[in-house]
């Protein structure tokens, strides 16, 4: 089965320091970034490490993957992969 491309990505292991503004300066360089969002703890409203970069298309978000995936950011090596989205209906598979 072909795995279909997106153009929003998942980015696992972010410092607790980084902020939504530095996220979306990291990816802007491989295109045009619609949206740099940290899941912030409900609770503390502090970021939780991980975070979603949307690009407005496929190919920026692939290159950005490429570039960015095992790199060193704020002393912590972060993994970039392809977020998982489920259409609305779906249950989405681990």
């Amino acid at each position: 089965m072909a795995k279909r491309l997106s153009s929003q990505l998942f980015v696992s292991r972010l410092s607790s320091y980084t902020t939504n503004e530095h996220l979306k300066k990291l990816f802007s360089p491989f295109g045009e970034v619609l949206e740099a969002r940290l899941v912030l703890d409900s609770k503390t409203q502090r970021p939780k490490g991980f975070g979603f970069v949307t690009y407005e298309s496929e190919v920026e978000a692939q290159k950005a993957l490429k570039a960015m995936n095992g790199r060193i950011v704020d002393g912590r090596l972060i993994f970039v992969e392809v977020a998982k989205t489920s259409k609305p209906g779906e249950e989405a598979t681990s």
